[in-house]
């Protein structure tokens, strides 16, 4: 086992992680910029270096200076959390050439996963299925014509190195497709340094699902069940759950099975997700995020384990700990991202935080590295916290829900808390009837 963690984060996903550290007797590091001096993870951990001045680009997304505090504190180990360095291969490999351990995935396997083609390809491969559309990167409009008349308008082009909905478009028509291309590509290449695109079928109503997956490295897989995540609005989620209320066990326990052998057969090491479209019983790949999720609390409800334990575990040369046979699913599990936006518009809403109190009582969790006086920099994701509740089935999880946004207190800046008491009292959300468009459009009904 590690001796000492590097978290390689803010907010409340360092705080996550150097929860479990404390947990397991390891000794934790974070880092931090200039205007995280007073964050909670800071306050808590056993050392803290200073890496640079607000902007992520000087501080989190510095590999020269995480580097060097690894050193500096005797670091055995980096947990990078998610977003700024935890899908950066050239950051994993550095590490490995500094004989520290990255805990996550080998830098190959995230340049595969990270290119939207190569990862479909991969993906194809090892037997799970894909959306129709281009097998690699489309150049010319020409042959972009002829592959969306092959699999049918509508068609959504999509930027090869993407992510979050940058460099998307759709084509509803052979008329929209030249338009659509030119865009896409234009911002792929301002937001990827990459302007390589690919063509797939648009999918009219589909749910987002996507299946929690660990690998040993070593040839054995397993999966953590689905969750469902197609709340969302510009391709950002909002709402999750575990499990979707559109899967039955079988289909499960298929799409389950298909992605846990995958992992075995990728050789693929620590946590992963593997995400889909789902429409009229069939599963298409999207992608591979080759880290740990925002929402991965909802899987820890239902199944009783510690994924950062197991990243950890699994980092450190253990193994898995359990196998698919002793993964139990429990009850229903809800989280949402309370943010500092605004309910409606989703401006930013940086400032001082003048009261904060979380709601309590039984399968009730609240992830969050703020507090009462705490200032919401205006750097950083606007993430406050992670409102997380079980129940013994869907009915009493969202009943329990309904319960703990009420008491949930943020005053000082808006949130979007008044969203959520809104959709625990939709008739759709109450019936799990909804798909990835189903937010925007009730947001834009609402203006």
């Amino acid at each position: 086992m590690f001796q000492k963690i590097l978290i390689a984060n803010r907010g409340e996903i360092a705080l996550r992680v150097l929860r479990a550290c404390k947990e397991l007797g390891i000794q934790t590091v974070v880092v931090h910029s200039t205007a995280d001096a007073d964050a909670m993870h800071v306050r808590l951990a056993d050392e803290s270096v200073c890496i640079g001045p607000p902007p992520s680009r000087d501080s989190y997304l510095n590999i020269h200076q995480i580097v060097a505090a690894c050193e500096i504190t005797g670091a055995d180990a980096v947990h990078p959390g998610y977003g700024f360095l935890s899908e950066n291969a050239k950051f994993a490999d550095i590490l490995a050439a500094h004989n520290i351990t990255f805990i996550g995935p080998t830098g190959d396997h995230i340049r595969i996963m990270g290119d939207k083609i190569e990862a479909k390809r991969t993906a194809k491969r090892l037997g799970i299925p894909v959306v129709p559309g281009s097998e690699g990167a489309v150049t010319e409009d020409r042959e972009a014509k002829r592959i969306a008349a092959a699999i049918g308008y509508p068609v959504i082009i999509k930027a090869s190195a993407g992510g979050g909905g940058r460099g998307m478009k759709v084509a509803h028509s052979e008329a929209d497709l030249e338009v659509a291309l030119q865009t896409a590509r234009s911002e792929a290449g301002a937001a990827f340094g990459d302007d390589a695109v690919y063509i797939e079928k648009y999918l009219q109503k589909p749910r987002h699902i996507e299946v929690q997956v660990f690998g040993d490295g070593a040839g054995r897989g397993v999966h953590f069940g689905e969750r469902d995540c197609s709340l969302q609005r510009r391709h950002q989620k909002v709402w999750e759950e575990a499990p979707s209320p559109a899967l039955n066990a079988e289909e499960r326990a298929h799409i389950g099975g298909v992605c846990a052998r995958a992992i075995a057969d990728l050789g693929y090491s620590g946590a992963g997700t593997i995400e889909f479209l789902y429409e009229d019983g069939e599963f298409y790949f999207i992608e591979m995020n080759t880290r740990l999720q925002v929402e991965h609390p909802v899987t820890e409800a239902i199944t009783g384990i510690d994924l950062v334990h197991e990243q950890i575990r699994v980092a450190s040369g253990g193994g898995l700990s359990v196998r698919q046979e002793d993964i139990r699913f429990h009850g229903h599990a809800i989280e949402c991202r309370i943010n500092a936006e605004d309910p409606r518009t989703f401006t930013p809403s940086p400032g001082t935080i003048t009261h904060f109190h979380t709601p309590g009582g039984l399968g009730i969790r609240v992830d969050s590295g703020v507090y009462s006086g705490y200032k919401i920099p205006p750097y950083y994701d606007s993430l406050i916290g992670k409102l997380i509740v079980h129940g013994r089935n869907r009915v009493e999880c969202m009943m329990r829900l309904r319960r703990a946004l009420d008491e949930f207190v943020v005053d000082g800046i808006k949130t979007t808390l008044p969203l959520f008491r809104d959709l625990v009292g939709n008739a759709d959300i109450a019936n799990g009837d909804y798909d990835i468009h189903w937010l925007e459009k009730y947001l834009a009904e609402g203006e």
